[in-house]
């Protein structure tokens, strides 16, 4: 059976490894540094992102996490997931927090406002529709949800989400920038991946539909036998063993 580590400091894990039960595959809870060396992909689940960060930070989680994911090992972040892969934050609290990095994008940590702005929403994922098939969007639970507002060259964008014009992400001078993109692309983007990382602003795991997670163990599963095709067996010289058999003596 196929072992998936979900991180397990606070938020949506136990979702996360039902998701997987229904498809067949076992999810493991990740709370030490350790525990990472016994698995080969891992799940960041949504929840308070400076809450996950300051227990990470207490279990000297991130130099193995960033470890884990320069590795090339697969690694799907949901909502607050998302925020610690990306390269750069912004709409933090005073301080900010750890990032893990990898995902060369920039993400507003709290785009879509506050609790009480919770919403669901259809969300057109092509790519997830033709991979594994259903229609052609996704409901999606955006909770106190991060967005995407800025991707890297190498970041395929697997769906996004149309925004008002004249949405502002905040009063901030110092994101002026952003708020420029998102106001001329009326749009912000909400799933990507970049090689081993995949990362949506939304909660899969908190839906029937496991298309996403479905997704992702495909994902897992190419990269694992990139890896073993890339491994070339030693070259075993057969002529020189058999003559080595042929030079025994027989037993009488």
């Amino acid at each position: 059976m196929t072992i998936i580590g979900v991180l397990a400091l606070q938020g949506s894990f136990n979702e996360h490894i039902a998701a997987l039960r229904r498809l067949g595959v076992e999810g493991v809870q990740i709370r030490k540094p350790e525990q990472l060396h016994n698995i080969t992909s891992l799940i960041i689940p949504g929840g308070e992102s400076t809450t996950m960060a300051k227990i990470a930070e207490y279990h000297n989680l991130f130099p193995s996490l960033r470890e884990f994911v320069k590795m090339g090992k697969p690694v799907w972040g949901t909502c607050a997931g998302l925020i610690f892969l990306a390269d750069k934050a912004i709409g933090q609290k005073t301080g900010g927090q750890q990032l893990i990095g990898g995902l060369d994008c920039t993400v507003h940590r709290n785009f879509f406002g506050s609790q009480i702005q919770s919403f669901e929403a259809e969300v057109l994922a092509s790519e997830l529709a033709s991979t594994e098939g259903g229609p052609e969007t996704f409901r999606a639970v955006f909770i106190r949800a991060p967005a995407i507002v800025e991707v890297g060259p190498e970041v395929q964008v697997l769906a996004d989400y149309p925004v008002p014009s004249n949405k502002l992400l905040s009063s901030d001078s110092s994101i002026e920038d952003q708020k420029e993109k998102v106001e001329e692309q009326s749009k912000v983007i909400v799933a990507v991946r970049q090689g081993n990382i995949l990362a949506t602003a939304f909660h899969p795991e908190l839906t029937a539909d496991t298309r996403w997670h479905s997704y992702f163990l495909k994902m897992a599963n190419e990269i694992r036998e990139e890896v073993l095709n890339s491994i070339v067996p030693a070259q075993v010289n057969l002529s020189y063993n058999q003559q080595q058999l042929n030079d025994l003596p027989i037993f009488q």
